[in-house]
């Protein structure tokens, strides 16, 4: 069962104490983070001049698409004929962080209408599993197409009574916050991914 928010604060509590500051993700060394700090006021970065599209992973003159290669093998945590979902390598802050992918290499856009509609319901069942676990205030569902030209839309689970963990900041929380313990995450996943091959499919956590 996923932490309640009390429990949350009590690990950061642990790590930082009641006034600390946890450490800064990794994103604010990213080119694409628009903040920068300028005589003491955080302000947006001057934005470049226009430049050459970068090309995505499973592109032509691209790295190897992370799926299609195997790379995510030992990360899936339920699988049907036409979808797969896989976890995170470890833990993060939030509760669970999801992704869901087509089988084929084909990205939004390019779907027909079945397997649109298909889309949508797996989207529908994913949000109902994973927003009726236990301390779950609500599951953001998510879809950035300029990593990986493989469809793949993420889920993530933030954590109910976290008043600051909301909208699309979560997703920043979820690198900030301590992750959550091994056990706990394991055996949610594992939840997911019953619940989930109750419908069809296989479950692989």
């Amino acid at each position: 069962m996923p932490e309640s928010a009390d429990e949350v604060y009590a690990r950061v509590v642990a790590a930082v104490g009641p006034e600390g500051r946890l450490p800064a993700p990794p994103v604010r060394e990213w080119d694409a983070f628009p903040w920068e700090a300028v005589d003491g006021h955080v302000v947006p970065k001057v934005l470049p001049a226009p430049g050459d599209e970068r090309i995505r992973d499973g592109e032509d003159g691209g790295r190897p698409c992370p799926v299609c290669s195997g790379g995510l093998a030992d990360r899936v945590v339920w699988e049907n004929e036409y979808w797969v979902v896989t976890r995170d390598e470890k833990p993060t802050g939030l509760p669970l962080v999801l992704t869901l992918w087509t089988r084929e290499h084909i990205d939004v856009g390019d779907l027909d209408d079945e397997h649109a509609g298909e889309l949508g319901k797996m989207a529908n069942r994913m949000v109902r599993i994973m927003q009726g676990l236990p301390n779950v205030g609500r599951v953001h569902v998510n879809r950035w197409g300029d990593g990986c030209a493989h469809l793949h839309v993420w889920f993530f689970a933030r954590t109910k009574g976290l008043a600051n963990v909301v909208g699309s900041y979560a997703v920043e929380w979820d690198e900030i916050l301590p992750p959550v313990p091994e056990d706990v995450w394991r055996a949610d996943l594992h939840t997911v991914a019953t619940k989930l091959a109750n419908w069809d499919g296989h479950a692989r956590a």
